[in-house]
């Protein structure tokens, strides 16, 4: 029996993920429908730049490679060692290899018993694990290849907590000729974590874009800290997420957070972060061949050239639902384009070859030339038949793909982007374009939805979040929460607590009605009886208490003067600290009908004036505060203070729930009142300031 063999020296933390100098396959199988197979395939294909082992009982030789029984009987330490092996067995071969000084581990076994404590051995012994349940682990620049499937090589990184969709992903950007610099199937993340792999990516060379799909964000702070890194080290970020759904919001206490779903507060990550949010992995990929076309788009001004009115009408429409521009020609430039198409091509945007370019394909050229170099423009969509030409007339082909070689000079030329949706998106026309760095597209609205995004993200800078109080938020109490609101510079109605007839005559005295009278304890009040406004003078409050503490019992209740100032807007300014995404503030159309409205914008916390100041802007009802149909501005530095003051009070607490809600805040032209504010934390409980229904 021979002595076992010696570990390598260590090596530094995910550095045996990247590039490591051998590897086991523990598994392997020559039966080609099986995972163990793919990943010795894989593996092999690398033997040129490490060693590959094989281990297994199964055969003596698998694809022309000696097999070795057992971890031990391999004449080196392996940096890394996939498993693959039925779940019962995957402790036991973890353990050997810990044992041997094994430094890295990708687990690709699901259902692996009592995961989480052997995930402890492996990093109490000082090695890392991928997975369990990975899909597997693709680097284009090391040629490590241990995973299910075949992977062009590229420049766009995948990062995936499913791993088919990492694999569907691969797939779509290899038909739309992109090619994969890294994919790493997460799995179970019970040790290596996504975040740990997005930051390892920041001095990846060859990755100079990342697609990331996660199915939550339970490490979101940590997630989004990683794709600011990414975005600063110029390598954009796309963002795929599952879970925009109702169920959070049903469960949700607040206004605030009913009427913020799961995606909105990723959309609010994204923003802060320099991400960008898309839909499906088809998008993702559209989006993400713009980005890696040899000239990105940049800019929200789009000129259209088809060979089609029909057609390209259809694509000024899609443009301008995608929030990019589609702007008049200056009285020049739609000479220019007169003078290189017959008489009836429409030269103003969208512009229409009218048959010319079947009379000849570099008109194609020649209007896109003069687009690109007018300076009137940002990029241009051309849309139609071009790429079709060659496919249906043999004698086209050959003059279709010059005039194809000649567009595609002009992005680096003129340094504007050239995106093309082709009715003959699968030919070799399009196959030259793609290959010479132009974005290439079957429909228009995958050609437009593609570029609007790409804009966007390009717009879209690393947030630098301000700069906020170093001490804690943590109210205890009613009182508490009030005079943290008031010192932040919110504006409340003069108010008494009271518990007794005794204490609410004494209030009486101090205030001016018209009053208002709550129970101060309850969530929502109007359900249950438990407000009352418009109370005129001493007789009408007392009425109103004795009836109300007759239904509602003991408790803290509230008499305030009530805000009586007409030409007011209501609005909901919220904030809360999301358990994965961290403190978030939001602000909206308010009152008992927020809900009904949903006209809300959500923004990471804290925020700056400027910050706050374009959310409001956002909103739907934002004209509203500007001075409608002849009404009076609201004052809206006001409202913005209140934004900034709110986001400003989550952002400093340090417990694990919060939710602070003021709704409404009525904000007319000499300020902004709130008139119910609600505290939410894990340490009290509901807290309220209140005035008005809600």
């Amino acid at each position: 029996m021979t002595d076992p063999p010696t570990a390598g020296p260590p090596r530094s933390s995910l550095a045996v993920f990247r590039d490591p100098g051998s590897v086991a396959v523990v598994g392997a199988s020559a039966n080609p429908a099986k995972w163990g197979y793919w990943l010795a395939r894989g593996a092999l294909a690398g033997r040129d730049r490490r060693s590959v082992h094989l281990v297994t009982r199964g055969a003596d030789e698998i694809l022309g490679m000696p097999t070795a029984p057992s971890l031990a009987a391999l004449p080196e330490v392996p940096d890394l060692v996939a498993v693959c092996v039925p779940a019962p067995q995957v402790g036991t071969v973890v353990d050997e290899a810990l044992r041997l000084g094994v430094r890295g581990f990708l687990g690709i076994t699901a259902g692996v018993p009592d995961a989480p404590a052997l995930a402890t051995r492996i990093t109490a012994a000082g090695a890392r694990m991928i997975g369990p349940s990975s899909l597997g682990l693709f680097d284009a620049e090391t040629a490590l290849h241990i995973a299910w499937g075949d992977f062009r090589p590229g420049r766009l990184a995948i990062v995936s907590q499913s791993g088919q969709v990492g694999s569907e992903l691969a797939q779509l950007a290899q038909r739309a000729g992109l090619g994969i610099s890294r994919f790493v199937s997460v799995g179970g993340q019970l040790d290596v974590t996504m975040a740990d792999l997005l930051d390892d990516l920041a001095d990846h060379a060859s990755t100079t874009a990342v697609a990331l799909y996660a199915e939550g964000f339970d490490d979101g702070e940590r997630i989004f800290a990683a794709v600011r890194r990414l975005r600063r080290a110029g390598k954009p970020v796309l963002v795929l997420s599952a879970g925009d759904s109702e169920a959070g919001a049903r469960a949700a206490r607040s206004h605030t957070s009913a009427l913020t779903s799961p995606a909105e507060l990723v959309d609010a990550a994204c923003r802060a972060a320099g991400a960008l949010r898309v839909p499906t992995p088809a998008a993702l990929v559209d989006v993400a061949a713009c980005l890696m076309a040899g000239v990105a788009p940049r800019g929200r001004r789009v000129a259209i050239l088809s060979d089609s009115g029909g057609q390209g009408a259809l694509a000024a429409d899609c443009v301008t639902h995608g929030n990019l521009a589609v702007p008049r020609f200056s009285a020049g430039l739609s000479a220019e384009i007169a003078g290189l198409l017959p008489d009836g091509a429409a030269t103003d945007n969208p512009v229409d070859l009218a048959g010319a370019g079947e009379q000849d394909l570099s008109s194609y050229t020649a209007v896109a030339r003069a687009l690109l170099r007018s300076g009137e423009v940002d990029s241009v969509l051309m849309s139609g038949y071009f790429g079709r030409y060659g496919l249906d007339s043999a004698a086209l082909a050959a003059t279709e793909q010059h005039t194809a070689t000649e567009l595609a000079a002009l992005p680096g030329r003129y340094g504007r982007a050239l995106v093309v949706h082709s009715m003959g998106a699968d030919g070799d026309t399009a196959a030259l374009l793609r290959e010479a760095g132009v974005a290439v597209f079957p429909t228009v609205g995958a050609a437009s939805g593609a570029l609007s995004g790409a804009v966007e993200l390009d717009a879209r800078q690393v947030r630098d979040t301000p700069p906020n109080a170093p001490d804690s938020f943590a109210p205890r109490g009613f009182w508490e929460t009030r005079a943290a609101l008031l010192g932040a510079g919110i504006i409340f109605p003069a108010a008494r607590p009271v518990h007794d007839r005794a204490q609410l005559l004494s209030a009486l005295a101090e205030l001016r009605g018209p009053f208002v009278l709550k129970a101060s304890w309850l969530e929502h009040k109007t359900e249950a009886g438990g407000v009352r406004v418009g109370l005129a003078d001493a007789a009408a409050v007392t009425a109103a208490f004795d009836a109300m503490h007759r239904r509602l019992g003991e408790g803290t209740y509230l008499l305030e003067e009530q805000d009586v100032r007409s030409d007011v807007t209501e609005l909901i300014v919220g904030a809360r600290r999301d358990s994965g995404l961290g403190p978030m503030v939001t602000i909206g159309a308010g009152g008992t009908q927020a809900e009904i409205h949903c006209d809300t914008v959500t923004e990471c916390a804290p925020v700056s004036p400027d910050q706050a100041r374009d959310m409001i802007g956002r909103l739907r009802c934002a004209p509203l505060l500007t001075g409608w149909r002849g009404a009076a501005p609201v004052d809206l530095d006001s409202l913005v203070h209140a934004v900034v003051a709110v986001s400003r009070l989550v952002a400093r607490y340090r417990g694990d729930r919060i939710e602070l809600e003021i709704n409404p805040l009525r904000v007319g032209p000499d300020g902004a009142v709130a008139v119910d504010a609600l505290l939410l934390t894990s340490a009290t409980g509901p807290v309220h300031e209140t005035q008005g229904e809600t």
